[in-house]
């Protein structure tokens, strides 16, 4: 299995979770109104995910934002047992996104 983002959609919205090559989910992504809107936040994870500084661990440590260059949440992380693991996620999500395709089930 290869690392993938799923876009789906969520009530009348629209969402994508990034799975790594595992099959689990890394990162899943705010809502959006619009596919269009969605398409465009899988390329902002793309475009962000390699940078370090775009990473936002939350205060416990457990959890991570990933930011576009605006400071706006492209995505959120599961939950991690420590923050060991978190930073862990962080990589998981940096080559998730690299070679990542779209599977669209909308």
């Amino acid at each position: 299995m290869s690392a993938k983002f799923v876009l789906k959609v969520s009530g009348e919205q629209f969402m994508f979770n990034l799975q790594a090559a595992n099959g689990q989910t890394v990162l899943t992504s705010e809502r959006y109104v619009t596919k269009a809107a969605a398409i465009q936040g899988i390329a902002s994870v793309k475009q962000n995910a390699a940078n370090d500084s775009r990473y936002e661990l939350s205060e416990s440590g457990r959890h991570f934002n990933l930011k576009a260059g605006n400071g706006q949440v492209i995505g959120t992380s599961q939950h991690y047992s420590s923050e060991a693991a978190a930073h862990g996620g962080m990589d998981a999500v940096k080559r998730a996104a690299a070679e990542g395709l779209v599977d669209d089930q909308t």
